[in-house]
């Protein structure tokens, strides 16, 4: 009764505002269950997604998202409780994987869609990077579900790091063709079968987004990028007043 008055209100909502403009629905099965594996470019996309399938779909989301304090940390929690979303903690502890892995797997084997992220966390540049075998291949190597790549596009331009009001446009979903690796099915063991069950579907996310593919975690990039602002703000502590940090300063 939640999710369906929640789907309502803000689903509908977000149809109404933004129109997103969805291929590939059909791929989508009317009943059973399957793993929906997408890139991940914006907050947005576990509201955009939702919204535009007939069927409840659950995702993992990070525990953060379940504890947050004042009035907006509280409609947070409020709204991914309401949905059926499940918190799972990304410590990077062995435990906490695990548990995202069986609630994975509980998901698909109740006959539900499970959506996941592969990359792991949220894209820093629009790029597409290396998807973590954990979490996708072990379930779907667990369960034998099929693999259905979907890639959100443009969600990010929507509402950009540092801006409040999200600018009105119309973002997009291609939702590709069932993947069946019911051919390795209790090979969830094989770190080798995992790593090729992962970037096969990664290759289908990357054909429907037309995103370019960097071939690191996503986590890595992010801490590339604050390393780099980090030595670019001391530099220009350092550096004399009116000279330039980069370049010859011509």
């Amino acid at each position: 009764m939640i999710y369906g008055a929640m789907k309502f209100s803000i689903g509908g909502s977000l149809k109404l505002a933004f129109r997103p403009w969805v291929e590939g629905l059909e791929n989508i099965p009317a009943r059973g269950p399957a793993i929906l594996a997408s890139n991940h470019l914006s907050f947005s996309d576990s509201f955009f997604l939702p919204a535009v399938l007939d069927r409840k779909v659950t995702f993992i989301a990070k525990a953060e998202y379940f504890t947050g304090q004042g009035v907006k940390g509280k409609l947070t929690a409020a709204f991914f409780k309401g949905v059926g979303q499940l918190p799972v903690d990304r410590s990077g502890t062995r435990g906490a994987g695990e548990a995202a892995i069986r609630a994975g797997i509980q998901v698909v084997e109740s006959g539900g869609l499970f959506g996941i992220y592969p990359e792991g966390t949220r894209s820093p540049d629009g790029r597409l990077y290396r998807g973590k075998p954990g979490g996708l291949a072990r379930v779907a190597l667990a369960t034998g579900a099929p693999v259905i790549p979907v890639a959100m596009i443009d969600t990010e331009k929507i509402q950009p790091p540092g801006q409040i009001i999200p600018k009105l446009m119309r973002p997009g979903i291609r939702i590709g063709k069932p993947l069946d690796f019911s051919r390795y099915h209790g090979m969830d063991g094989d770190r080798f079968i995992l790593r090729s069950v992962t970037d096969e579907v990664m290759y289908e996310i990357m054909k429907l987004s037309g995103q370019e593919y960097v071939d690191i975690y996503a986590t890595a990039a992010k801490r590339q990028i604050a390393d780099e602002a980090k030595r670019r703000a001391e530099a220009a502590k350092k550096a004399p007043a009116g000279t330039e940090t980069d370049g010859d300063g011509a």
